[in-house]
């Protein structure tokens, strides 16, 4: 995740900006203005709606319906409406949850879906306000272009390709894992509360290896990631395979201990004990 991203700057600016009435001044009317020509000189289809925002669906986007309290990732490219760029995270996804970015961003994205993609016209009023903020000129109207990542689809997709490449043999679940049986074992079977001892290697779709036990590991199904509550019920004591882990089943879409964000991961397990 980018460490600054001038987009995800908190509300708190804009709270702190907006109580300042000695040296406010109202760019309501005159953003209004700034944003029609935008819109009329580069042929917008953009929907108005009430609180002055303007917004370009170009993808709606089939994933997930997203609220203002949404975790989210997304790249983006973030201009004035003569072009000049002031941001952008096109190199890199960045995460946040809505309730902390600009009004603008907590309102705009709530038209999309995940996986759709954008354009939001935002006045200074639902970004940074009247006063200059770290570079940008109070009382700016500030254009997005957006890509709303669908992790969801896009691990559905890495997995499809891997199990092809790698000629697996692998079941698919209603909750978007994959797994692979090699071994079914001959023991007691586990559920998501046993105690458990395992051995593994976790490695990513490139064959990156992330994490490996170095001796049998124990622990309680409900403690881990959803992928093995969910993955390792599937064996029985003396069983082995592989399983295929979306990031939703993982760690989500933060990075986390040296995982990116959204990442697919990959266990090849042995389960050794079930108490």
């Amino acid at each position: 995740m980018k460490s600054v991203c001038l987009a995800l700057f908190v509300l708190l600016f804009v709270s702190c900006s907006s109580d300042d009435s000695v040296s406010s001044k109202d760019y309501t009317e005159e953003n209004e203005q700034e944003i029609l020509n935008y819109i009329s000189e580069n042929n917008i289809d953009a929907v108005a709606t009430s609180s002055g925002l303007y917004y370009v669906i170009d993808e709606q986007g089939e994933g997930a319906a997203i609220t203002a309290s949404s975790d989210v990732s997304v790249k983006y490219v973030g201009m004035y409406t003569d072009g000049t760029v002031f941001d952008s995270s096109l190199d890199e996804e960045v995460s946040f949850n809505l309730q902390y970015v600009i009004a603008g961003w907590q309102e705009g994205l709530t038209y999309f879906n995940e996986g759709g993609s954008g354009q939001l016209i935002i006045p200074a009023h639902l970004a940074y306000g009247s006063n200059d903020y770290n570079g940008i000129p109070g009382g700016s109207v500030l254009v997005f272009n957006i890509e709303i990542i669908d992790y969801v689809a896009e691990n559905e997709q890495e997995i499809v390709d891997y199990i092809e490449a790698n000629n697996l043999d692998a079941q698919a679940t209603g909750s978007g894992l994959y797994y692979v049986i090699n071994e079914q074992g001959t023991g007691e079977k586990p559920i998501e509360t046993s105690y458990v001892t395992v051995s593994y290697k976790g490695y990513f779709v490139d064959g990156e290896v992330f994490g490996e036990s170095t001796a049998d590991t124990s622990f309680y199904l409900d403690q881990v990631i959803s992928g093995w509550q969910e993955g390792i019920p599937y064996f029985n004591e003396g069983g082995s395979g592989t399983l295929l882990i979306p990031s939703h089943l993982a760690y989500g879409r933060y990075d986390y201990n040296g995982i990116p964000g959204g990442s697919v991961l990959i266990f090849d397990i042995e389960l050794k004990t079930v108490n």
